[in-house]
């Protein structure tokens, strides 16, 4: 292991660097790398390239968290967990050809990079899962390239579909004039859905109402009416007279089934 770790760090280039201040892109491709020496001591890294060599692990500790491209294809990597999360700014991630094999252990790692913009995981185990493209892009949102592909929203919207069952149901159901879904069996059905003030019923609703009384295995819904009397109303006039016999307001409720 001592040995392992001198190649390592003797991998480092040490020509022309005054300060580790001064680094902020380092190539270390193809130098033969067991696992990624500690880069944290440069503070204004911003590019690493550590690709086709022979890493296996990756520590939290390796890079500072300004890091914004970062290079890990062709290596021998068996997991990213807890290595990685805190590389908040990273916009471009290659990872393709490793050894990974949990998606959902690789995907957590990754949600904190809200800027992530390129990924890579193809030629990993997990990229055999039919649904895998879908998983990433569903909780990758910033995710624009994804293993060399164009991200279309086309795509997204399958994701959607697939992974948020609930919300989606939801979303098909909000329409004006449509009748929402049932719920699912074991879940209680709303009691009455409240219609805004002023808007009136389409001719959809009407036809409903008529095939439901044809059919009376039909669920029927219910649609509320509420109507402000404004005659109850006090004005400015009566605050004035301060008249202690103004009529009440009061709400006019109409249910319709």
């Amino acid at each position: 292991m001592e040995m392992y770790g001198q190649e390592n760090q003797d991998s480092l280039p040490k020509r022309m660097i005054q300060r580790d201040t001064d680094v902020t892109h380092l190539h270390l491709a193809r130098r033969g790398l067991t696992y990624v020496p500690d880069l944290s001591r440069f503070s204004m890294l911003r590019c690493v390239w550590l690709n086709n060599n022979k890493i296996r692990e990756v520590s939290r500790t390796s890079f500072n968290c300004c890091l914004t491209e970062l290079y890990l294809q062709n290596n021998d990597i068996l997991s990213i967990s807890g290595a990685l999360r805190h590389l908040t700014c990273l916009r471009v991630l290659l990872l393709f050809n490793n050894q990974m094999r949990c998606l959902e252990e690789t995907v957590s790692e990754l949600k904190n990079m809200q800027d992530l913009h390129t990924l890579s995981l193809y030629l990993n185990p997990f990229t055999q899962d039919l649904e895998y493209r879908q998983y990433v892009l569903h909780h990758l949102p910033s995710v624009q390239f994804l293993d060399r592909k164009e991200v279309k929203q086309k795509e997204r919207r399958q994701a959607f579909k697939l992974f948020s069952v609930e919300r989606q149901r939801v979303f098909d159901s909000i329409a004006f004039g449509r009748r929402a879904l049932p719920p699912p069996t074991g879940r209680k059905a709303p009691v009455s859905i409240t219609k805004p003030v002023g808007q009136h019923i389409s001719r959809k609703r009407c036809t409903d109402r008529s095939e439901d009384r044809e059919n009376p295995s039909v669920v029927k819904s219910i649609i509320q009416f509420s109507i402000m009397n404004w005659t109850g109303t006090s004005t400015s006039q009566w605050n004035h007279l301060d008249d202690s016999s103004k009529p009440a307001s009061d709400i006019l409720t109409v249910k319709l089934r």
